[in-house]
């Protein structure tokens, strides 16, 4: 076995579907050409070259090495962007069994090119890792109307958005901490146009079952009979005898009150 080539640094960029497996043949069908449509659109508007990346697909989505002269900073700061952009305008005429929304991962570090089945490095298992991780599932979950859910490295954050450049707002990103399989590391999430500070991001993702029902409309309260209420009794005295309510007096007598809301007159027996 010959030495391996020397490995390159790279960004890496690793994007998966939500609720991809549930989905039947056809609608996986649809959502694979939609993603790759998604993919190529975004990256062009930013000026930048998608046969230029390698790629390694996997159905419901990809890792992307992204070339030498690929900056960390235009993939954090205009491709997430623009990919959200675009998917949003995408999505937004399809039934929601059919939108497709994303969940991505970017990271950076030694990658082999030359792998004899994929490619050999920890930051492709890191990035790979990072996508899984049940925060970022979170994420979607939480915010039913995203498009896209972003989670990005310790070296990412600390070398990119931390420092603010081109309008990236450190304080839009929230850190959680990973735990996947092996690995265990801090990561930075975000989601374009929410405000993620309130997540509890330790909870456990709900399972990928289907598409996102909506809630139900609430049920209206059954109709309630009207309630009937008597007057209270009123109180009478003659020659000395007090009562309270209806009452008859003598012989052939006079009724005095009413019964039920009803005035009883003079009765003869």
């Amino acid at each position: 076995m010959s030495e391996p080539v020397h490995p390159r640094r790279c960004v890496l960029v690793a994007v998966d579907m939500e609720r991809y497996s549930p989905r039947d043949n056809l609608r996986q069908y649809q959502a694979q050409h939609l993603f790759r449509e998604v993919m190529a659109e975004a990256v062009a508007g930013i000026g930048l070259d998608r046969d230029s990346w390698t790629t390694q697909q996997s159905g419901d989505g990809e890792l992307a090495i992204l070339p030498a002269d690929a900056s960390e900073l235009t993939v954090v700061a205009d491709f997430v962007p623009a990919l959200d952009r675009v998917l949003r305008e995408r999505n937004r005429n399809l039934l929601p069994e059919a939108k497709v929304r994303l969940r991505v991962a970017i990271h950076q570090g030694l990658v082999h090119l030359t792998g004899a089945n994929g490619f050999p490095g920890e930051a492709v298992v890191e990035v790979s890792r990072l996508l899984d991780a049940d925060p970022l599932r979170r994420a979607l979950t939480t915010f039913p109307r995203a498009s896209v859910a972003l989670i990005v490295s310790r070296s990412i954050f600390q070398d990119v958005v931390r420092h603010g450049y081109r309008g990236l707002r450190p304080e839009r990103f929230r850190q959680v901490r990973v735990a996947v399989k092996q690995l265990t590391m801090d990561a930075w999430i975000c989601v374009p146009d929410e405000d993620v500070s309130g997540v509890d991001w330790d909870r456990p993702a709900p399972p990928e079952t289907g598409p996102a029902a909506a809630p139900p409309e609430p049920r209206p309260a059954a109709a309630q009979p009207p309630v009937r209420t008597e007057p209270a009794p009123a109180t009478y005295q003659i020659s000395g005898v007090t009562t309270n309510g209806p009452a008859v007096f003598g012989p052939g007598g006079t009724a005095i009150g009413t019964v039920h809301g009803h005035w009883n007159g003079r009765t003869d027996q």
